[in-house]
């Protein structure tokens, strides 16, 4: 695993755009980048291949433990919560998609830092637009990038044929839109019928939730987090909405992340986890505190060894700290795309500080 510098191809902001990708550039920086890329032997995909879907296959083991035990309450979950996922869970409804947020520099095993198992976004430029580079920047490489083809058989399997699917996300955040509109076409290659509309749209008619034209809405993909769902005046019909979730309720146990000290309880030692606990105390050196629920290193704080926590507006758990390895001062963070239950592909966020935010640059890969 390297980092290379290389020219960028001089018309990359159209490209780019006419592929749909219209935020490569935040606030006059940059958040695509084309200047640099990272490079990878066969050998190391193949690992981060395997740590993933080793990652994704102890995490629905811990989902089934959670339920089994009724442990929502370790997770932050009040009984309105818990029913959600319990019944999900039971009812085994399919996934679609997942992130996974490694640290790995090539040499020691992958490490699993959180699992952005319900809204993830870095989807477009990962599976389209570091596609595209590929073919023009680095002809005849390849790159671990299956996404598209995954996505497009998943939603065959996850839906009957010729299935009608709304939607959702908070259109004015350019990011969030485009992701939905990526998924949206995704599922209309895979021959299914497809509306978009913001969730602000949503609405309840007293027996169903609703689309603008007062249809009832019967599958929903809906970008925005369980978390906010169940905070919105609209919670208490979800338990009676006949609607099925995409992504299912029961994706809010492997989107928090005080998922991990319970992921450490029932593995522990396991090579691609990393201790956790919810008490400082518990894990000796350097730390990051993370709450249960945040996007994008939002309230992510390390702490030295011996440091103590630091006050939170939120629950937090502990990870024993797995620094980011650095290439020409930034700092690289894997990101490991699940669709279904196989992993499909990887983008890379940088930057020069030791926390990926929503600010961290999407920069490229390719193997030989």
């Amino acid at each position: 695993m390297r980092r290379e510098r290389l020219a960028p191809r001089e018309d990359w902001t159209a490209r780019v755009e006419a592929l749909g990708f219209h935020f490569h550039t935040l606030d006059g920086e940059p958040y695509w980048r084309e200047d640099a890329c990272y490079a990878f032997e066969a050998a190391e995909i193949d690992v981060l291949e395997a740590a993933t879907a080793e990652l994704h296959a102890l995490c629905l083991d811990a989902v089934e433990r959670i339920v089994r035990a009724g442990r929502y309450a370790e997770l932050g979950l009040a009984d309105a919560a818990a029913t959600l996922v319990e019944r999900s869970w039971q009812a085994r409804e399919p996934a679609l998609y997942g992130r996974m947020d490694l640290s790995y520099d090539g040499r020691n095993a992958p490490r699993l830092l959180e699992y952005n198992a319900d809204t993830p976004t870095a989807l477009l430029e990962a599976s389209v637009v570091q596609w595209y580079w590929l073919t023009d920047a680095r002809p005849g490489a390849d790159q671990f990038n299956a996404i598209h083809e995954h996505l497009v058989e998943r939603w065959r399997a996850v839906l009957p044929p010729a299935a009608r699917v709304h939607f959702a996300a908070c259109y004015q955040h350019p990011e969030d839109a485009a992701t939905c509109d990526y998924l949206l076409d995704t599922c209309l290659q895979a021959g299914h019928a497809a509306e978009a509309l913001d969730v602000e749209e949503i609405g309840w008619n007293g027996r169903d939730f609703v689309d603008l034209d007062d249809q009832p809405i019967g599958r929903l993909f809906k970008l925005y987090p369980w978390e906010w769902m169940l905070a919105e005046p609209y919670a208490a019909h979800l338990p009676d909405a006949r609607v099925q979730w995409i992504e299912p309720a029961w994706k809010m146990l492997l989107s928090n992340k005080a998922i991990l000290p319970l992921l450490w309880e029932f593995f522990p030692g396991h090579p691609n986890l990393l201790p956790a606990s919810r008490r400082r105390e518990d894990l000796a050196g350097a730390v990051v505190q993370k709450p249960y629920w945040g996007r994008e290193g939002q309230g992510v704080q390390v702490l030295g060894p011996g440091e103590a926590a630091r006050p939170a507006d939120a629950p937090c758990v502990f990870q024993a700290c797995a620094p980011l390895p650095r290439f020409d001062g930034q700092h690289a963070l894997v990101g490991s795309w699940v669709i279904g239950d196989a992993a499909a592909g990887l983008g890379l966020r940088e930057d020069e500080g030791a926390v990926t935010r929503n600010t961290s640059r999407f920069v490229p890969h390719y193997f030989r």
